[in-house]
């Protein structure tokens, strides 16, 4: 089903949120693919991580979100002190995420720099576009984990050095290697090679907000 902003419907989403990570200020869980971050306006669209988490945790806050075709680890704070404190990591960029993926294609190069600024595509809801003028700087790195054939196909590792909606998705289209599954910036072709996007949060370093440790948390990619 085409996430088409205001008139999607979700399909409803039997897998449950695993749990890697939990204390009494933050959790870190493994996001099923099928599964929206924040219910919508839509009342149809009332399940997600948010309304699931808080009947056990009320006071819990979305550090971050994944799209609803995205699998894998999640940062949630326990509270709103909590949240700010994360909040200034991902403005600092002191927060490492790393992916897992699967391209249409051969890529040419084991490794790159993926460089486009990307803004919203204004009468086009929820859709991003590559904007040299309007769009605000994005860079994401890859680095090719192999090659998969007939049909040809790469399977990559992605680090995102910043967060824009749809970054990876939309990078990916730039360079002429869509996500296999992606229904916004993918072709008819490489939408229909999956059942779900193929892109998967498997790894997410942070430094602990109350403790100062280090973390890093991964998630098997289940595909």
């Amino acid at each position: 089903m085409t996430n088409s902003g205001d008139n999607f419907i979700a399909p409803s989403c039997q897998e449950q949120i695993s749990f890697l990570f939990q204390d009494e200020h933050l959790l870190l869980i493994n996001k099923p693919s099928g599964l929206l971050s924040l219910s919508g306006k839509n009342p149809l669209n009332k399940d997600s991580v948010h309304f699931r988490l808080v009947k056990d945790f009320p006071s819990a806050c979305l550090a971050h979100r994944l799209d609803f075709g995205t699998s894998g680890v999640m940062l949630i704070a326990l509270s709103k002190a909590v949240n700010a404190l994360l909040t200034k990591q991902f403005q600092n960029r002191t927060i490492v995420k790393t992916y897992t993926s699967i391209l249409m294609g051969t890529l040419a190069e084991d490794s790159g720099e993926i460089v486009a600024p990307i803004a919203k595509d204004t009468g086009n809801f929820p859709l991003q576009k590559i904007c040299a003028d309007k769009g605000k700087h994005a860079v994401s790195h890859y680095q090719v984990l192999a090659h998969l054939h007939n049909p040809s196909r790469t399977r990559v590792a992605f680090t995102p050095i910043t967060g824009r909606t749809h970054q990876l998705r939309i990078h990916s289209k730039e360079i002429g290697h869509p996500i296999l599954g992606c229904d916004l910036y993918g072709t008819s072709v490489s939408h229909a090679m999956a059942e779900r996007l193929l892109l998967h949060a498997d790894s997410l370093g942070f430094e602990h907000p109350i403790t100062g440790r280090r973390m890093t948390v991964h998630s098997p990619c289940p595909f």
